[in-house]
C-alpha cells in the first residue's frame, strides 16, 4: 500500500502542487510528473553528479532527496538556466564555445554545480574549478573543455555577460 503526501514546490520560477508517493525521489518527480528531463540519472547513489540541481540556491543530488523533502522549497534545474528561449546563460555559451561537452550526459549536473560555484567564486583559479567539479563524473571530455568553459564563463559573468 502506497502512502502519498501533497507537496508544493517552485521549480524554475513556476509553482507546482502535486500528490506524490512518499518514496518518490526528487529526480524522478522532476523527470516524471513535471517532465523536466534535463536532470539526468546516472548512478542513483549520489556519486556521479548527473542529477545535481539547486535547492534554495544550494547544490543537491536530486537522486538522494525525496520529493516530499522539497515541499516548500525553490528548485532550479538546467531547464531554468537560460534567461530566455533566445539567449543562453553565459555558462552555457562558454560550454558551447570551449567544447565543454561531448555526449552531454554529465552536462546538466556540471552546469548546475558550476552555477553555484561561480556565483560564490566569481574569479576562480583552474585548481579551484577542478575541485568544484570533482564530484561530477564525465567519461567523454577529459575535463579540459569543462574547466576552460568554467573559467571563460567566470570572465563573461564578471563583465556582466
Amino acid at each position: 500500500m502506497s502512502e502519498t503526501r501533497n507537496i508544493a514546490v517552485t521549480v524554475n520560477g513556476k509553482r507546482y502542487e502535486r500528490s506524490v508517493d512518499v518514496r518518490l525521489t526528487l529526480a524522478d518527480f522532476l523527470r516524471g510528473p513535471l517532465g523536466l528531463t534535463g536532470t539526468h540519472l546516472g548512478c542513483e547513489h549520489g556519486v556521479c553528479g548527473a542529477c545535481t540541481i539547486l535547492v534554495d540556491g544550494q547544490s543537491a543530488r536530486s537522486c538522494l532527496m525525496l520529493a516530499v523533502q522539497a515541499n516548500g522549497h525553490e528548485i532550479a534545474t538546467v531547464e531554468g538556466l537560460a534567461p530566455s528561449a533566445e539567449r543562453l546563460h553565459p555558462l552555457q555559451e562558454a560550454f558551447r564555445d570551449n567544447h565543454g561537452l561531448q555526449c552531454g550526459f554529465c552536462t546538466p549536473g556540471m552546469l548546475m554545480t558550476l552555477v553555484e560555484f561561480l556565483r560564490d567564486h566569481p574569479n576562480p583559479t583552474e585548481g579551484e574549478v577542478r575541485v568544484a567539479i570533482s564530484g561530477n563524473l564525465c567519461r567523454c571530455t577529459g575535463y579540459q573543455g569543462i574547466v576552460a568553459a568554467a573559467l571563460d564563463a567566470a570572465g563573461r559573468m564578471r563583465k556582466g555577460g
